[in-house]
């Protein structure tokens, strides 16, 4: 049976909503009982070292955890492996080499997802995946210009997710509110939620200021896409 590995933990809240977007999406595909669904082996391990620390020079690296994680996907015989964390990604080299399956990129598939006629791009994530450039790289090899935060706008960004980790999903919403506000002041035309955390904080908002692309369900849609295609939604 082809199964899917989810390296989670980075944060819990953050792995089950990418599960709950992983049925839904099946749902919306067609899946009417049990067995219609995908198989899904989660390796949740909330102990890994806080990956943006480590991108700051603050904290000590999160790789060898992260391939602990990998390397339990592997001995289980997983097809794909996804990660519902964008700052992880920064050692996605590392843990391609280490991994039998594929491993799905968060950052290229939310890139992929902007609207051709989009120019200006705001840039939300941790201050670690901001600092090192994963997004503004993709988005100017892909020829996006990346709105970047000021000072204010990041310590809210960074606010709503350490609320969000903390089951504090009202005031995550106040602080994200501002930081869209200031980017819609800026002239960004889309966005894009780097940080999987920040989706959920945008899900209680009635109508932000400018579109949102969210890494959590462009993750989802590309790890549902991949395994329709390869028919793990079928019993074998």
């Amino acid at each position: 049976m082809a199964m899917i590995g989810i390296l989670g933990g980075m944060g819990p809240l953050a792995t089950v909503d990418f599960m709950e977007r992983v049925i839904d999406l099946t749902s919306s595909a067609g899946a009417l009982r049990d067995q219609q669904h995908l198989p899904l082996l989660v390796v949740h391990l909330p102990h890994i070292p806080d990956r943006s620390d480590a991108l700051l020079g603050t904290g000590e690296s999160p790789l060898p955890a992260l391939l602990r994680g990998i390397d339990m996907l592997n001995r289980n015989d997983v097809e794909l492996i996804v990660i519902p964390c964008n700052s992880a990604h920064h050692w996605y080299d590392a843990m391609c080499a280490e991994s039998r399956a594929p491993i799905i990129h968060i950052a290229e598939a939310s890139v992929a997802a902007l609207p051709a006629e989009v120019t200006r791009v705001a840039v939300m994530a941790t201050g670690g995946t901001f600092h090192c450039g994963l997004y503004q790289r993709m988005l100017a090899a892909r020829g996006f210009e990346s709105v970047e935060p000021d000072e204010t706008t990041q310590q809210h960004i960074d606010a709503c997710i350490r609320d969000v980790k903390a089951g504090k999903i009202g005031a995550s919403t106040e602080h994200m509110a501002r930081a869209l506000d200031w980017f819609a002041r800026q002239g960004a035309e889309a966005g894009i939620l780097g940080c999987t955390e920040l989706p959920l904080a945008t899900q209680q908002m009635d109508a932000p200021p400018i579109p949102m692309i969210d890494s959590t369900l462009e993750l989802a849609r590309a790890t549902v896409s991949y395994a329709l295609s390869h028919g793990w939604n079928r019993a074998q």
